[in-house]
């Protein structure tokens, strides 16, 4: 990372908190140079308190610290781009964010996680580790019955159904691909290579 220009806002810069999984933007805080060193050094993200006039780390009361997964500059090197992995809700409300609750974008990458995790943890009572361990054939042969099922819902009027459909068919799908040692993460990669070669 290049270095900040801490100088055009007074000693302080902004900084953009980021799910590193669903990417939702979680807060905006500011630091100064010795609170992006802590953090760099911790792991964890540190703030420069305004109101209180030092640093802070979030989480230090709530014990839903962030942990710091990637720093990046803006080309302005002016602001500052942090993901994180959070441990517990971010706002003071208690939601996932302080711009409000939850959105619907990025949860397939939770769940991918979730799904992961399950399989890792190897949770004897959750449906998708019993998929996940019955190998690569029962998690294929899944995949094809809900995509059949999909289908065939495409072809009548229930949008409900439909969507039902879709997201079985999604979910057994990050089954398959943890199954085969890959994740969604890898399908985005091949999609965006793509996209990039054809422009």
């Amino acid at each position: 990372m290049n270095q900040i220009n801490f100088s055009k806002g007074n000693g302080l810069v902004p900084a953009v908190i980021q799910d590193n999984t669903t990417l939702q933007v979680l807060m905006v805080g500011f630091m100064n140079e010795e609170a992006l060193e802590k953090t760099r050094k911790e792991g964890r993200v540190t703030f420069f308190s305004r109101s209180k006039y030092r640093l802070w780390t979030k989480g230090e009361t709530s014990g839903n610290y962030l942990t710091v997964k990637d720093i990046t500059a803006d080309c302005d090197n002016d602001s500052i781009l942090i993901r994180v992995d959070p441990a517990g809700p971010v706002c003071h409300t208690g939601n996932t964010s302080c711009f409000g609750e939850d959105s619907p974008g990025g949860f397939l990458y939770r769940l991918d996680r979730i799904v992961n995790q399950r399989i890792k943890d190897d949770v004897p009572d959750s449906y998708t580790n019993k998929i996940y361990r019955q190998g690569i054939n029962k998690a294929a042969r899944k995949v094809g019955e809900e995509a059949i099922e999909l289908i065939i819902e495409a072809k009548d009027q229930n949008n409900d159904l439909f969507i039902n459909e879709a997201a079985d068919l999604l979910y057994h799908l990050l089954i398959l691909l943890r199954t085969k040692g890959f994740s969604l993460t890898d399908i985005e990669e091949c999609l965006m290579k793509r996209h990039t070669e054809s422009r």
